[in-house]
């Protein structure tokens, strides 16, 4: 599995977590990413993602102002801070890299983190 995602866990209504995403054996620089999550009986939605080519971000609506997506491709990683969380966003994330643009198709996807946001 190319992508591992890690900084999941278990927090209280409001409060924070960094999401990572680190590829393994490819350079990410010239993959944009997105970050899913899959909530148990729901369906797989777009959180948020980043391009590859002028780092322009973008945002599902209910996680606007809350989340933030960067990229430190020196690294190889990339980041989803995660403020103010709610219950609602509780649920297995996933990243995802496509050499397209951030619409996709996604090739790569990593096996997910579960976040737990209790109320």
């Amino acid at each position: 599995v190319p992508l591992m995602e890690s900084g999941g866990g278990l927090v209280h209504s409001g409060g924070s977590l960094r999401l990572s995403c680190a590829a393994s054996g490819f350079n990410l620089d010239y993959y944009a990413i997105g970050w899913f999550r899959q909530a148990p009986g729901k369906e797989r939605e777009g959180v948020s993602c980043i391009s590859s080519s002028d780092g322009s971000t973008y945002y599902e609506d209910s996680v606007k102002g809350r989340f933030t997506i960067s990229r430190d491709n020196a690294e190889d990683t990339v980041y989803l801070q995660m403020n103010n969380l709610k219950p609602e966003d509780t649920a297995r994330y996933y990243c995802a890299a496509t050499p397209r643009g951030v619409t996709g198709p996604y090739d790569y996807w990593g096996q997910g983190t579960q976040v737990t946001v209790s109320s």
